[in-house]
Formats: structure tokens, sequence, C-alpha cells
């Protein structure tokens, strides 16, 4: 079963998943369950127990995985899952064949689905360990192009091995594709049909050469839809099926190199803090690492509980973020030796700030601290948040701004940490909230995007909306530039976006067509020396000229997330990707 989608007052969704266990639950020749992601609606701890509810039910095993709906939106940091379910992986044995489910992502940010490295890692290990095993292999994505960034690499490290089919989920219907040669089955939700009222699952059979799936509706017999040889070779070691990213992109920018390039061993989900000649970032397995920026060497690195999606900053030597592992830490930056550590009630998420020695952090306990930076001492602390915070905050006009996950934009009080004003701008769904992007703020004016495609700018004293624009088609991303007379943007569809940050109406400058494709990521562009830098969900890093809106180059570093990349002057930037990469570009001059 899969695409449950279960919302902790949903009754619908609970009846659906109660009436399919029930039904499983009276075959007598079903040997296990597998359920293959986006259990919950919203990613939350109720909905993720409601669902676990019922599964134990089943009097019959079952083997679970995550979706993009537990991983994307998450107030735990994607860690609740293998809290509650047990693991993030699966991995048995039935009739001789080899089961093994892992993650597709993605983790918090807005991305393409995403096989962390480590992962692949942990696969082609388990599958060389028993090499002539047959395995079938679980996820929740499709691993094709359209869906999963990297799955080339999954794809490469799985072909030397007999891999029979995959199975998943993700698009609510069945169908059977190939991932580079190897079959694939995809599978409808549990929930049921707007059609004909009624939800259902997958059965699949194994005979001694073929395996087969059938449409289980709760009311209907078992339809056959489909099937692969067991027996069957569909695939070679070499298989390329699919085209390989293409990156003929920088022979057109040949100025563009990169300086150096390094590869973290986990993903890299939190965007990069520079501080001087040395960049830090925290990385999936807890890691926090402070490389140089001349040659990209590790200088140190500290280890804490969980994964780390929140950017850092650094201020009078001390570089501070937040953890999973629910802690908020501060750090020695010259040798990352622990200052101090403070508890929060929930994974810590939000990005860190640091002004006039106080940090501000948000985390997923709906609360928002402000803390002394040499002790950790709690300056203040707002508990009136209704969802969980991953942004990191604008300090503006002594107050402190950001948004969370419940469609709310906030303003505090600097000094009190009191409510100044909260905006919602009558969004209707969590899945909208200015939540990701990081607020920017001029001329008494506070601006931002959000997953509704609109930008806005509010009052800053009062929060009161005084323009919002859906023209040009905006996903949470901002800029403002450093004279502070333009905003920037991306567009979901290959364009950068200027709009002025002084007009009192919508007043567009330019657009630049830059010819990235479909994005949705939520890196902000970063403006230096008067060149605007950017970067994509699909491995672009590029520069325009601020004020005209003029394409300087673009260099594709790989095929994964870009976070929010970090300047260094006109012609060089450090960047970060999801597939652990570290790197430097630089451009020379003709």
């Amino acid at each position: 079963m899969t695409d449950i989608h279960m919302k902790a007052e949903d009754s619908l969704a609970y009846q659906d998943l109660q009436r399919t266990v029930e039904h499983i639950n009276q075959q007598a020749d079903l040997a296990f369950v597998l359920v293959t992601g986006d259990l919950a609606e919203e990613g939350d701890r109720v909905s993720l127990l409601r669902v676990k509810e019922l599964l134990d039910q089943l009097t019959i095993p079952y083997y679970a995985l995550s979706g993009n709906h537990e991983t994307k939106w998450s107030e735990s940091g994607a860690t609740d899952f293998a809290r509650i379910y047990g693991s993030e992986w699966f991995d048995f044995t039935y009739h001789g064949i080899r089961f093994l489910g892992f993650g597709t992502g993605p983790v918090i940010r807005m991305m393409d689905g995403h096989v962390a490295p480590q992962d692949i890692t942990w696969l082609k290990q388990e599958l060389a360990a028993n090499p002539e095993q047959p395995a079938i292999l679980v996820t929740h994505y499709l691993l094709l192009p359209t869906d999963v960034d990297n799955w080339y690499e999954v794809a490469d490290a799985v072909h030397p091995f007999p891999v029979k089919a995959f199975l998943g989920g993700h698009y609510h219907q069945n169908k059977m594709v190939f991932y580079d040669g190897i079959p694939a089955f995809l599978n409808r939700s549990n929930l049921r049909d707007l059609e004909d009222g009624t939800g259902g699952y997958s059965i699949y059979e194994l005979t001694h050469d073929s395996m087969y799936v059938y449409e289980q509706k709760w009311e209907e017999s078992p339809r056959k839809w489909g099937g692969y040889s067991l027996k069957e070779t569909y695939y070679t070691d070499d298989h390329k099926e699919h085209p390989r990213p293409d990156f003929s992109v920088n022979k057109d920018y040949p100025d563009v190199k990169e300086t150096w390039l390094v590869q973290a061993e986990n993903a890299l989900y939190a965007s990069p803090v520079l501080d001087g000649d040395y960049l830090y970032i925290g990385d999936d397995a807890g890691i926090f690492t402070c490389y140089a920026i001349s040659d990209g060497k590790k200088q140190w690195s500290f280890q804490t509980g969980n994964r780390i999606v929140g950017t850092a900053d650094v201020a009078e030597e001390i570089v501070v973020f937040g953890s999973a592992d629910r802690y908020i830490y501060a750090l020695s930056a010259q040798d990352g030796s622990l200052i101090w550590k403070y508890p929060a009630q929930e994974p810590v998420l939000g990005s860190a700030r640091i002004d006039q020695g106080t940090v501000y952090i948000g985390a997923s306990d709906q609360t928002f601290r402000a803390l002394d930076l040499k002790t950790g001492q709690l300056t203040w602390k707002y508990t009136g948040i209704k969802g969980y915070i991953e942004t990191r905050p604008l300090v503006y006009d002594r107050q402190v701004i950001f948004g969370a996950w419940d469609n709310q934009m906030y303003a505090l009080d600097q000094e009190q940490g009191t409510l100044s004003w909260c905006w919602d701008g009558g969004l209707t769904r969590m899945h909208f909230s200015p939540a990701a992007v990081w607020p920017v703020a001029a001329h008494e004016k506070i601006f931002f995007t959000a997953p509704d495609r609109v930008m806005t700018a509010l009052d800053a004293r009062t929060g009161e909306t005084l323009w919002r624009t859906k023209e040009s088609m905006v996903r949470e991303t901002i800029a403002l530039s450093a004279d502070k007379q333009r905003v920037y943007s991306k567009t979901m569809q290959d364009s950068v976006v200027c709009y002025s940050a002084v007009s009192d109406r919508p007043e567009r400058i330019w657009v630049t067509d830059v010819g990235y494709g479909y994005d949705h990521a939520a890196s902000m562009p970063v403006e230096k020396e008067g060149i605007l830098f950017g970067s994509t969900k699909n491995g672009i890093v590029f520069a325009l000229e601020g004020e005209t809106g003029t394409l300087l180059w673009k260099h594709k570093t790989g095929n994964s997330l870009i976070g929010t990349v970090c300047p260094l002057n006109a012609n060089e930037c450090v960047f970060t990707s999801s597939s652990g990469w570290i790197g430097r570009l630089t451009k020379t001059d003709n």
C-alpha cells in the first residue's frame, strides 16, 4: 500500500486505511506488507502515529518507508519516521529474494527527489555482500530523470547486481516503467478513487519465474494489470537507457572554473556560512565542519546527535547552529570546541541569526528564542507560534521577523520578544506558508515570497499588506541589492526577476531568462559587489548584473540541489550541494 496521506483530523484517510488493514487481514495467503511512503500529508508526528496505530493491527509483518510528505514537510527534520517505525530503511529476504527499501527524499529542502550519498553507499555494500542474490528494491519516488535528481547514480550503483524490479508509489496510479532497463511498478494510492469512491492496494504474486501485480479494491476481486519475468535479463552492467545530465552549458562559459572541489561523506541540506577565510556547514549525519576557503581542506568537525538542516551564523569567533537532536550549539570558530549548547523540546531546524551579541533561532517546539552569544543563556522566548520554524530570521528596525509552517509571518520586539504583529495573508494551506524564504527589508518594507507563488511587501511597523503580485510566479526566494533599491527572486521557470524596493506598488524593473528550466528550490539569490549570484535544484550556479539583469555566466556543478551560495567577490563564490559536494567557482578575465 502507498500514499495514505493521513492528516490528524482527516476521517476519510483514516477510514480508508482502516478498511485496507481489515481487508488484508481477511486474506489467507499474504506474506507481508510494503508501505511505500506519503503516510502523512503534512509529515507531522500525530499523523504518523495514527497510521502506525492502524498498521500495527495487521496480522502479518509490514515494512514502511517515508515519502516526500514525511521528509519535505517535517517538524522533526524527517527524524520522527525512524523513531516511530524503527528505521529509515528495511532489509529482509523472502523466498531467496532480497528486499531493500530506502528513502528518496527530499529532506526539508524543496527540491527533486534525492538519494543521499550515504544511502547509495549502503545500497552498494548490501548488494555486494551477496552479489548473486536476486533483489527487489523499494522506494517512494520513481528513479527517473523527472523525479530523482541523482537517479543515474542509483542506477549505476545497482546495475552490476541481479535487481529484478523496483516497487513504489507517489503518482497514485498503476504503471509499469523501466529505470535504465530495470523493471519497475508504480502503485495506486490507498485513498478512495474519485470515480467510484473505492480505495485499495496492490497484491504481488511471486512464482518460480515471474512476478505479477493485481489491483485489489475493497469491494472487488483482484484485477491483474502487470508483470515481469524473474528469469529474463532486462539490462546489462553498463545499461544507459536514459540520457545522463547535460553539462554542455559549461562550454558556453569556459571562463568559469571549479578552483577546488571536495566531497563530504553525507548529504548537505543546510547552506554554508562564511567568516574570514573559512566556511562552516552541517550535514545530514549531524556533523558540523569547518573548511578552508583557499583550498577546501577540512579544518575541524564536531559531531551532534542528529542531522543538521539549518544554516549557521558566526560572529566574534563563535559559530552557532541548531540540530535535529534538539540542541542549539555554539562552537569555537577556530577549533570547533564546544562553548555551550542549549536544549529545545523538539528538533531545531531553523537557521541562526546573530545580531549585536544575541543569537536568534526558531525550533520545532513552536518556540522562537533569543540567546546570549557568549554564554548561551536565554534572553527571551516567544511561544505563540502554531507551526515549526525552518527559516533564517531577519533583524530589522528593532524587530525579529520570520515565517513558520502555519501560514504566518511574525515580527517580535528585538529586546523583549513580545509580538509586534502577525501576518497570514489569508493563506488557506500549510503548504503555502512563507516558512522557507529568508525575508529581507528596506524602506520600512518587509519582502518575501512563498509557495503560493506571490511576492509580498508588508509595512515593517504594522505588518499590513502594502502589495502582493503573482505577475512573475516566484517561489520562496528573495534577495535585496546592496544599495537597497531592488529586490530579486527566481521564478519557477527559467527566469530571474527584479522589482523596485522603493515603490509603493509592484514595479518590475527587469526580467532575465537564465534558462535553468523548472525550478522550485528555496535557495536565496545573493548580491555581492553589484553581481547577483543564484543557484537551482539541478546543479546550476549563475551570475547576473544586479542593475540590468544581464546574464554574465552559468555553470553546472552536478545535478542536485545547490544551497544558497556564498559570494567571495564579484567573480568568485563557494557552493554546496545535497550530494555532498563543496566547491569554489572562479570566473577569470579573458
